[in-house]
This record gives C-alpha cells, sequence and structure tokens, in this order.
C-alpha cells in the first residue's frame, strides 16, 4: 500500500496575523512559516500505518514556491520515503490545487490520500472534498482514528453530534482532524538524513493545470475590536439587559 500525503506551507499558528496597510492580504514577509497543524497528523498517521507494516511507502507532497519545499522536509525529517514539490507562484484555490493532487495521484498511483481537514491560513476545507470528486473516490473527512481492514479503511469521524464511524474502500481520500493523534518531533539525526531523501520537482504548468484565481479578493480588514464585557448585579439584571440591549431573547 502506497499512501501519498499533502502538506501545506502557513504561517505558523503561534504568530500573531497583521493585516497589510493597503489591505491586499496578510504580511509575510520576515513571519515564521511552518506545516499546516494537522496535515502533521496526517504524515504522522501514515507514517504509523507503514510502521505497523500496513504500508511500504509514503510519499510527502506539497505545491507552492520554491520555500514551500521546507515542509516536504520536514515530513522526510519524520518518516516519509520521499517527496514530490509542485512549484507554483501565488495564492493557489483548492480548486487549483485539487487539479495538480489529481495529476499526482494518477501518476504515483497511490492506495490512500492524507491531509489536513483544513488549512488554518483560509480555512476553505475544500481541497479532500474536491479531490474525491474529480478522482471519483470515496472519501472520510473529520478523522479522528483510522484503522485499515485490508482493502477497507474503519473511520471515526468528527462531527457536530459526536462521533461517527464509517467504513469505505480503499483506494480513498481521507482528510484529518488534530485529536487523530500527537505528531512526533523530528530528531537531529533524521533531519540530517531527510536531506538526502529523493524529492521530484514538477512544475504546475507541466502538468498542464490552470492555477489562475477563480475569485477576486478585494480588501483585506482585520475583525473589529470587541467590547469591553460588564458585571451585572443579579440574573435580573442580565435577563433584561439580554432582552432589552441584546435583543437576544
Amino acid at each position: 500500500m502506497k499512501i501519498l500525503v499533502a502538506v501545506k506551507r502557513v504561517i505558523d499558528y503561534n504568530v500573531q496575523i497583521r493585516v497589510k496597510e493597503d489591505g491586499t492580504g496578510v504580511v509575510t514577509d520576515n513571519v515564521k512559516m511552518s506545516t499546516n497543524p494537522p496535515d502533521d497528523n496526517a504524515i504522522e498517521e501514515a507514517v504509523k500505518i507503514k510502521e505497523a507494516g500496513k504500508a511500504t511507502e509514503v510519499v510527502a507532497i506539497t505545491v507552492g514556491e520554491e520555500k514551500a519545499q521546507e515542509t516536504v522536509r520536514k515530513a522526510l525529517a519524520v518518516g516519509a520515503d520521499r517527496g514530490i514539490h509542485v512549484k507554483a507562484d501565488g495564492i493557489l484555490e483548492p480548486l487549483a490545487v485539487s487539479k495538480i493532487l489529481q495529476k499526482i495521484v494518477e501518476k504515483e498511483n497511490p492506495d490512500l490520500v492524507f491531509m489536513g481537514k483544513q488549512a488554518i491560513d483560509d480555512d476553505c476545507n475544500q481541497t479532500g472534498q474536491m479531490l474525491s470528486a474529480l478522482l471519483n473516490w470515496p472519501q472520510a473527512t473529520f478523522a479522528s482514528k483510522i484503522d485499515v481492514k485490508d482493502n477497507k479503511l474503519e473511520v471515526t469521524r468528527e462531527i457536530d453530534e459526536g462521533l461517527e464511524t464509517i467504513e469505505i474502500n480503499v483506494p480513498a481520500i481521507v482528510t484529518c482532524d488534530l485529536r487523530l493523534n500527537e505528531p512526533r518531533y523530528a530528531s537531529l539525526p533524521n533531519i540530517m538524513k531527510a536531506k538526502k531523501k529523493p524529492i521530484e520537482e514538477i512544475s504546475a504548468s507541466d502538468l498542464g493545470v490552470d492555477t489562475s484565481p477563480r475569485l477576486e479578493q478585494i480588501k483585506v480588514e482585520e475583525p473589529p475590536k470587541r467590547k469591553a464585557g460588564i458585571k451585572v448585579a443579579n440574573v435580573v439584571e442580565l435577563v433584561q439587559k439580554l432582552k432589552n440591549e441584546a435583543k437576544v431573547i
């Protein structure tokens, strides 16, 4: 079994996001970048499945500018066998990424495709679902537990009502939740070994995929400042303010 894992380079989740003065986007110059957190869970799960003897190869893939290759190197350092970097400049919308991944899947012929449930930069939560539709493969989204059973997967999903367990056939697309596992840290020896692992570089244009945006971003603004809270003396006053001022009851 071969597992293809998609990883994305985003602004580190510990960084305070700042909007550019002209409102054209957020500041990324001299800002710490890292792998999208749910993608770390996807890599960890793929490596665990391989360590359990249920997969023979884990391939990490990223789509983006030259520096995006850092995310592939990190995946290699924690256990992926080889990497693929599809070079593309600018902001890529989920549909473009899905079409690129479709081409790579057709080339690599994996049994499973893992990725994070969504990216923390745009929060689109669309790429996995779109890729599933393009490939006509079954999908299991928001996975918090995965059991490999021959040519099937038993997946526990995080849903609004709690947990849902489903069974899907392989090949399949799985988007991973943060509660799926605890990603490991890359040791220094493994980081050094990762530098020798192969990374195939492909241009998005060579795949015949149009990556031009279909949406126009007009302006980016910071959310309005929250008003300070107030204290009430008793429940009667609370109900009165909720009814007359907040008008929520």
